[in-house]
Formats: structure tokens, C-alpha cells, sequence
């Protein structure tokens, strides 16, 4: 009896799992492709630093270089996909990991030339 109850178990069960084979060129190619989408955002995050750290300096209201950055950061995904043809390919977690670069990027870099001045 018990031998049966085992043989049913046995065929029922899935075939075990197999890794798939891995595309070592479309991995480099997406790498490259994210490299430049980095060095994009890292450009735009240091004008944009220096863009509100110059407002600063002017005299104009901190809110004025906030609204002005948020705006930029929010036309990079209408920006982007023309500059990078590659850019219209990224899955969300792409873009968050862009938009939170600019973001702690733009910060990082206002504060730096504000206490330098």
C-alpha cells in the first residue's frame, strides 16, 4: 500500500528547476545602457544644484529653486527617451532609481556650493 501512496507522489511532483541560460551580452548591454542613464541624471543633478544654489545667492525665496528643480526632475522622462533611445526600455525600478539619484543628487550638490560660498 504504501509503495503505491509513494509512486503517485513520485509522478506527480514537477520536474526540478534548471537555470536559464545566461545572455551575458543583452546583461552588458542593459549595464551599458544604465551607465549613461547615470551620468545623465549626475549631469542634471549638479546643474540643478548649481541652478538653485546660484537663485540662492540672487535672493530669491528658497521655495523658488525647490519648484524649478521638481519641475526639471519631472520633464527628465519626457527628456530622456530622446537624448537615449535606450530610455524608453526601463522598467520602474530604473526610473525610481534615476529620479532618487537626481533628487539626493540635486540636494547634495546645493548644499556643497552653498557652504562653499
Amino acid at each position: 500500500m504504501a509503495k503505491k501512496a509513494r509512486r503517485k507522489v513520485e509522478e506527480a511532483a514537477e520536474p526540478p528547476f534548471e537555470f536559464p541560460v545566461f545572455d551575458s551580452k543583452s546583461f552588458l548591454t542593459h549595464e551599458f545602457e544604465m551607465t549613461t542613464a547615470t551620468t545623465i541624471a549626475l549631469v542634471v543633478a549638479i546643474l540643478l544644484g548649481l541652478l538653485s544654489w546660484s537663485l540662492g545667492v540672487v535672493g530669491l525665496p528658497w521655495f523658488v529653486p525647490v519648484a524649478i528643480s521638481v519641475v526639471a526632475i519631472a520633464a527628465v522622462p519626457l527628456v530622456l527617451p530622446r537624448l537615449h533611445e535606450a530610455a524608453r526600455t526601463y522598467t520602474k525600478g530604473d526610473w525610481a532609481s534615476l529620479f532618487l539619484m537626481e533628487i539626493f543628487g540635486w540636494l547634495g550638490f546645493w548644499f556643497l556650493f552653498a557652504n562653499l560660498h
